[in-house]
């Protein structure tokens, strides 16, 4: 397009900005913002210090995507919420036997991990990586449904308006390396397999039934695998474990943006630490009645000022990449992420391609919820998603929470019927999906 060398030149002031703003508030040290204030297209340049880049670069409106003219983010007071008792119980067992092993290739490895948080003090050479690693085993519940009757929604938008939605269930099941009460660490049906995540298209009606299976392995140098059934074809096929860019139905979420911001396997990518921020984050909200786009400010499809009130949060902001063996043909040149330093979730990403162009931008809302026997806790398996691809002009919005405000049912509170490992966790399970 004809505006693209623009367009780049612009987010890259803008972003050189954004890291000179960075740098002056780590020097400042104890800046913060006040519960209370409100942050307008007015007045955004004076708190750019703790927003995420690709945020900063929404509010300096380079792009066809920029933030709309009344947006408005209501700041109130940092909420923590503890860390489960089970979960920071196993820390402080397990984590002194955790270690790194280096791998041929140029990657690491985990060894000793069993539950918990593997690296409860990043630091050192390899401190990126473990807090990489901290963040694929943060805490969630052993079990997240949305059933039908409660479908989460994944709408795209381009950049004339047109708006395409699908309502899906899912049941998101880890095996392994749980901490819940009442649950086994590792399921007896786990068979090496770490975490599940399956799902079903409810609407459109052309596409109903259609279903696809991740499973993600304890072995973390063996490729997650992905299995789709297809009501045409009456059948579960494989899909390749290495096609890792292919966007996912028709939206910007590649295989590796899942799991909540990163689906990659870690063992083939380095993590580098770019330092310490706080930014603002939307993580203590209500799910709003309605989907999109009635709940958000368009035309970007950012969150109205109802969901609730941003926060300050305390982040370790790493530089993910492919290692140098894997990076051939891979999408990504860089993937920044701003990751919770309190529970391990991230809040943010930028995306580069591989000629270090920003190339997407996302925010992450986990959703503060309460979960039986345990509390509230901040990464509970209900969310919302919105990714921006800024060259193509494209955009993604994923919520757990359907047109009425329902969010995920988790642990106890999901009905019994969907609480079948071999029906959820299966690729035999897709073959049930039409019977």
């Amino acid at each position: 397009m004809g505006f693209g060398p623009r367009i780049t030149i612009s987010l890259t002031l803008v972003i050189g900005l954004i890291g000179a703003s960075a740098a002056r508030a780590a020097a400042a040290g104890d800046a913060t913002i006040a519960p209370g204030t409100k942050i307008t297209l007015a007045n955004w340049a004076q708190y750019r210090q703790f927003m995420p880049d690709g945020m900063a670069v929404l509010f300096a409106g380079a792009h066809v995507w920029k933030m709309p003219a009344d947006v408005e983010i209501d700041v109130g007071p940092t909420i923590i919420h503890p860390l489960p008792k089970g979960y920071v119980e196993a820390t402080e067992k397990y984590s002194g036997q955790v270690r790194l092993e280096a791998l041929p290739d140029g990657g690491h490895n985990l060894a000793g991990y069993m539950a918990g948080v593997p690296f409860p003090h990043p630091a050192g050479p390899d401190e990126g990586w473990e807090i990489l690693a901290d963040n694929w085993f943060r805490y969630a519940p052993h079990l997240a449904v949305s059933p039908p009757n409660h479908p989460i929604t994944e709408c795209t938008q381009d950049s004339y308006g047109n708006v395409s939605c699908e309502q899906e269930m899912y049941v998101d099941r880890w095996l392994s390396h749980v901490t819940d009460p009442g649950a086994p660490m590792t399921d007896p049906a786990a068979d090496g397999r770490f975490e599940t995540r399956f799902g079903m298209v409810v609407e459109p009606e052309q596409r109903k039934y259609t279903a696809t299976l991740s499973i993600f392995y304890d072995d973390l140098t063996r490729l997650p695998a992905a299995y789709i059934f297809t009501p045409a074809e009456r059948r579960v096929m494989q899909l390749s474990s290495g096609a890792r860019c292919q966007p996912s139905g028709g939206g910007d979420m590649t295989a590796d943006d899942y799991r909540y911001g990163f689906a990659g396997s870690i063992p083939y990518f380095s993590a580098q630490p770019l330092g310490q921020r706080k930014i603002l984050a939307l993580l203590d909200y209500a799910a709003p009645p309605g989907i999109f786009p009635a709940t958000y400010d368009m035309p970007l499809g950012f969150p109205k000022p109802n969901w609730g009130k941003w926060e300050l949060r305390d982040v370790y902001v790493i530089d993910v990449r492919k290692i140098p063996s894997q990076a051939e043909g891979y999408c990504y040149g860089r993937r920044v992420m701003y990751i919770d330093r309190q529970f391990y979730g991230a809040l943010w990403l930028d995306l580069y391609d591989m000629k270090m162009r920003l190339w997407k931008t996302a925010h992450i809302s986990p959703q503060a919820m309460e979960v039986p026997g345990i509390g509230v806790v901040s990464n509970a398996g209900s969310f919302s998603e919105q990714f921006w691809d800024l060259i193509n002009q494209h955009g993604t919005y994923d919520s757990s929470f359907d047109a009425h405000g329902h969010t995920t049912y988790v642990n106890s509170q999901v009905p019994q019927t969907y609480n079948d490992i071999e029906k959820y966790s299966s690729p035999n399970g897709l073959n049930e999906v039409m019977r």
